[in-house]
């Protein structure tokens, strides 16, 4: 019984009708859950939709937690206890915490909780073929991954320092200088916070050249992964 759950709920074989027809309805559903989001007003309409919705994504969440320990045989104890910090799981708990806001709507605290309303749509990730490849990209390339994080992490920081001593008077806190120097790694550019002196102006230059060398890297790990995956699927195939 459970184990025809699994099959159902997951992402089954082609010629699994029930699997099919259960995807296309999750499909759906999510697609109507981000309806709402669209508009500014309220009515009774997209009141519906929230607690119909929430209430499908709940049961479904119930349903993969516990069976679970069909996507991992290595110790049934361990499946139950990690499903949730999985990233899947994570994806699909933010899809299902705007119902604090409908059941609790007198409380002001709780009404942060309508921004996850928009985390609906991650569920859709959960469908996505090319989404699972890159999953195994990155699995399969962490270390790589690490290395050009810490190296992007520790640029930001020295970046920062650096601007944060040759212009005090610009850059007022050290999360200024932070701030500044992620918006300039990642090329952005949002032009809010700049140096003003000659000496600012090229730490900027040096550090917007190499962070477009540093942003590179993990996009070309990635990129090659990725073909690699697809390659790997259509010989299976």
């Amino acid at each position: 019984m459970r184990k025809r759950l699994y099959e159902i709920i997951e992402i089954g074989k082609p010629d699994d009708k029930a699997s099919l027809v259960y995807d296309r309805i999750m499909l759906v559903l999510i697609v109507i859950s981000l309806v709402p989001l669209c508009f500014n007003t309220s009515n009774i309409i997209f009141f519906l939709i929230d607690i119909i919705t929430t209430g499908v994504f709940i049961v479904d969440y119930i349903l993969r937690w516990i069976t679970a320990d069909y996507g991992y045989t290595k110790s049934k104890i361990i499946a139950f206890l990690r499903y949730p910090f999985t990233i899947f799981a994570i994806f699909d708990l933010l899809s299902i915490l705007p119902v604090l806001t409908i059941l609790n709507s007198g409380f002001r605290l709780l009404k942060i909780f309508r921004l996850f309303k928009a985390l609906k749509s991650l569920k859709i990730l959960r469908y996505s073929k090319s989404f699972n490849i890159i999953l195994n990209v990155v699995k399969k390339q962490k270390d790589s991954l690490l290395a050009v994080c810490y190296l992007a992490c520790g640029y930001v920081l020295l970046s920062a320092m650096i601007m944060f001593q040759v212009e005090p008077q610009n850059f007022p806190t050290f999360f200024d200088a932070i701030y500044w120097a992620t918006v300039t790694l990642t090329t952005v550019g949002y032009g809010d916070i700049y140096p003003l002196t000659n000496i600012g102006r090229i730490v900027s230059m040096v550090s917007s050249l190499v962070g477009i060398a540093i942003v590179a890297m993990p996009a070309g790990i990635i990129s090659a992964g990725f073909m690699s995956e697809l390659q790997e699927d259509k010989n299976k195939k």
